[in-house]
C-alpha cells in the first residue's frame, strides 16, 4: 500500500512558484490573443490548389462555390462596401450585368451615401454600355425637380425627354407640359394626346392652344379629334367643349352644326347633356324657328325615352309571334303600331326596321321592302335609308341599292358620307367610271357637312387606280377653292410618294407654290406649318444649299401683349401672345427692320465686351 500510495504522489506535478507577482509592464489583451492565434493558423494553412475548369458544371459548381463566399462575407458585415465592390466586380467579370446591377442596388440600401459605391456602379454602367434607368415615377420626379432647382433647365429638359421615352402615365406627361411653359416654350408642349389619347386629353389641349391665342390651331385639334374617334367611339363631351369653344369665336352656325352633327350620330340616352346645351345656345343665339326645332327634338326624345320604359307593345308583338305563334296578330299588332303614330309631326325610327325585320322571319320580303318603302315615304330619315340599304346589299341586290341612294341623297345631298358610300359601291362593282361621275356630282353640290372629307375618299379614290395625272387635277381643282395648308402638305407628299425620277423635284416645286400663295395669310401659323414640313423634306432628301434658303424662310418668334375686351364690350386688360415675324415682313416695316438692327448690334457689343475681357485676363 505504501509502494502504491508513494508511486501515485510521484505523479502529481509540482506547482511552479511565482517569485514576481507585480503586473508586466506590457499587457496583453484577449482581443490579441485571438487575431495572433488566427494570423498562425492562417500562415500554417497551404495556398488552395490551382483549379482548371473543363466542362460547363463545374464551371456552374465554381460560380457556386464562390457566390456562397461572397455572400457569406455580406452576412458576416454587411457594412464593409469592399466586400460587396469586390462582388459586384467579380459577376462584372463573367459578364453577369444583371447579378452586378443587383448588388450594387443592394448595397446603396446599406449606404447611399457612399461615393465610392456610385462611382464604381457609375463606371460598370459605362462599361457595359447599360442606359437603363428604374421606371419608377417617384424618382424621375425628384431628379427632375433637382435639375430645375439647380438652375440646370437644359438638363432637365433631357431628363423629362428620356423619362417620357417609355410613355409614362398621365401626370408625368402634365409635369412635363408645366415645365415647358413655366419657360415659354410652347411647341414643345403638344404631344400628350399622342400617348394618352382620352376625350378629356384632346380638350385640354385645344383649351391650352385657345389660351394661348392659337385659335386656329384649337379648332384643328377640335377637328382632329373628332376625326380620331369617329362615329364608333363618338363622345358627348368633345361635342360639347367644340360647341362651347366656337361659341366663343361667336362662329354661331358653326355651332348649330356640331350640336346637329353630334346629336344625328350619338345615341340619344347619352346626349341628355348635348340636348341641355343645344336648347341654351338656341334660346340665347338663336331665332324663333331654330327654338322650335330644339324643343321638337327635344320632346320626340322624351317619347321615345317613355316608350322605352313602357315597352309593352314591343313585348306583345315578341309574345304574339315566338310564344303564342301568332304572326297574322303580331302584324296587325305592328300595322296598329304604325298607324297610330303621327309620323307628319314625329316618328320613331326603330319601329320600322323592327317591322320589317318581321317580315323578313315570316320569309315575306315583298312585305318588308313596301314596309321600309312606306317609311322612307311617309318620315325620311337617315336610319331608315341606311338599314334598307344594308338589308338589299345582305340580298346582293345591287340595282336597287343604287335607286335606293339616288333617293338618299334626292333626300340628303349634303350628306357626303351617303355620296363616298355610294361611289365605294360602285368601285367595288369594278365600274370606276361610275365612281368618278359620283364623285363629281357630289364635290359640286352647293352645301356639303364635311366637304374634306369627300374630298379625300376621291383623291384617295384615284391614287388607289394609279391615276396620278387625274389626282394632279383634283389637286389642282382643290387648291382653286381653299388654300388650306393641310391640302398643299398633302400634294406635296403625294408627289414624293410617285415612283418617278423627278418626284423631288415635283415636290418641290409645290413646296414652293404653296409658300408664294400663302405669303399673304393671314393665319402665320398655317404658313409656320408649311415651311417646317418643307424644311424636314430638304432635311431629308435636300442639298445644303436648299437647306440653307428654306432656314431663311422660317420666321422669328416674337412675343407680343394686346388688349382684351369683354363681351359686354368693356376693357379686360392685356394678354401676351406670340406673332411670327417672315423675313420679307420685316423688309416691308421699317420698324421691324431698325429692331433687327438693334438687335445685331447689341449681339456685336456684348462679342466685343467679352474679346477685351479675355485680352486682359491674357495680359493679367
Amino acid at each position: 500500500i505504501m509502494a502504491s500510495t508513494a508511486a501515485g504522489k510521484q505523479r502529481i506535478p509540482k506547482v511552479a512558484k511565482v517569485k514576481n507577482k507585480a503586473p508586466a509592464e506590457v499587457q496583453i489583451t484577449a482581443e490579441q490573443l485571438l487575431r495572433e492565434a488566427k494570423e498562425r493558423e492562417l500562415e500554417l494553412l497551404p495556398p488552395p490548389p490551382k483549379q482548371k475548369i473543363t466542362d460547363a458544371e463545374e464551371l456552374n459548381d465554381y460560380k457556386l462555390k464562390k457566390r456562397k463566399g461572397f455572400e457569406d462575407n455580406i452576412r458576416k458585415n454587411r457594412t464593409v462596401i469592399s466586400n460587396w465592390i469586390k462582388y459586384a466586380q467579380w459577376e462584372e467579370s463573367l459578364k453577369e450585368v444583371q447579378r452586378a446591377r443587383s448588388i450594387y442596388e443592394r448595397a446603396l440600401d446599406v449606404d447611399h451615401r457612399n461615393i465610392t459605391l456610385w462611382l464604381k456602379y457609375a463606371e460598370m454602367k459605362r462599361d457595359t454600355g447599360d442606359a437603363t434607368s428604374p421606371r419608377v415615377n417617384q424618382f424621375w420626379y425628384k431628379y427632375t425637380y433637382m435639375e430645375e432647382m439647380l438652375g440646370n433647365i437644359v438638363g432637365c429638359r433631357q431628363v423629362f425627354e428620356r423619362w417620357m421615352e417609355w410613355e409614362p402615365e398621365e401626370q408625368a406627361w402634365h409635369s412635363y407640359i408645366n415645365f415647358e411653359l413655366r419657360y415659354k416654350e410652347v411647341d414643345k408642349s403638344r404631344t400628350l394626346v399622342m400617348v394618352h389619347p382620352e376625350v378629356k386629353n384632346w380638350i385640354k389641349y385645344a383649351h391650352f392652344e385657345e389660351k394661348h391665342g392659337y385659335i386656329a390651331r384649337a379648332r384643328k385639334v377640335f377637328e382632329r379629334a373628332v376625326e380620331f374617334f369617329g362615329e364608333e367611339h363618338i363622345n358627348e363631351n368633345l361635342y360639347v367643349a367644340f360647341s362651347r369653344f366656337e361659341e366663343k369665336q361667336k362662329e354661331f352656325e358653326r355651332v348649330r352644326i356640331i350640336y346637329k352633327y353630334a346629336l344625328d350620330r350619338i345615341p340619344k340616352q347619352q346626349a341628355q347633356e348635348l340636348f341641355k346645351n343645344y336648347t341654351v345656345f338656341e334660346k340665347r343665339f338663336g331665332d324663333r324657328r331654330g327654338i322650335e326645332d330644339v324643343i321638337v327634338s327635344k320632346r320626340r326624345f322624351q317619347y321615345e325615352e317613355e316608350v322605352k320604359v313602357n315597352h309593352s307593345t314591343k313585348c306583345i308583338m315578341l309574345i304574339n309571334e315566338l310564344e303564342v305563334k301568332e304572326p297574322e296578330r303580331t302584324r296587325q299588332v305592328y300595322q296598329a303600331c304604325l298607324e297610330l303614330i303621327p309620323h307628319k309631326k314625329f316618328t320613331f325610327a326603330k319601329i320600322w326596321p323592327l317591322y320589317a325585320q318581321f317580315e323578313i322571319r315570316q320569309k315575306n320580303l315583298q312585305n318588308a321592302r313596301r314596309g321600309l318603302g312606306t317609311a322612307i315615304g311617309k318620315c325620311p330619315k337617315n336610319k331608315l335609308f341606311k338599314g334598307y340599304i344594308e338589308l338589299e346589299l345582305q340580298l346582293r341586290e345591287f340595282d336597287r341599292c343604287r335607286k335606293l341612294y339616288e333617293k338618299y341623297l334626292e333626300f340628303s345631298p349634303e350628306n357626303c358620307t351617303t355620296w363616298i358610300k355610294f361611289a365605294e359601291l360602285e368601285t367595288i362593282l369594278g365600274d370606276t367610271e361610275r365612281a368618278r361621275a359620283i364623285f363629281e356630282l357630289a364635290i359640286g353640290q352647293p352645301r356639303l357637312d364635311m366637304p374634306e372629307v369627300l374630298w379625300k375618299s376621291y383623291i384617295d379614290s384615284e391614287i388607289e387606280q394609279e391615276e396620278y395625272e387625274n389626282t394632279r387635277g383634283l389637286y389642282k381643282r382643290l387648291l382653286q377653292r381653299t388654300q388650306h395648308v393641310k391640302v398643299w402638305i398633302s400634294y406635296g407628299q403625294f408627289e414624293l410618294s410617285i415612283d418617278s425620277d423627278d418626284r423631288i423635284q415635283r415636290c418641290r416645286q409645290i413646296y414652293e407654290e404653296a409658300n408664294k400663295s400663302m405669303q399673304n395669310c393671314e393665319e402665320k401659323e398655317e404658313r409656320l406649318m408649311l415651311l417646317e414640313s418643307w424644311r424636314d423634306f430638304e432635311d431629308e432628301l435636300g442639298s445644303f444649299a436648299n437647306k440653307e434658303r428654306v432656314q431663311k424662310l422660317l420666321p422669328e418668334k416674337v412675343k407680343k401683349r394686346r388688349k382684351i375686351t369683354a363681351e359686354d364690350g368693356s376693357d379686360a386688360g392685356w394678354e401676351e401672345y406670340y406673332d411670327y415675324i417672315f423675313p420679307e415682313d420685316a423688309a416691308n416695316q421699317p420698324n421691324l427692320k431698325l429692331l433687327a438692327m438693334a438687335k445685331m448690334w447689341k449681339k456685336q457689343q456684348q462679342q466685343e465686351d467679352e474679346d477685351e475681357d479675355e485680352e486682359d485676363s491674357t495680359c493679367r
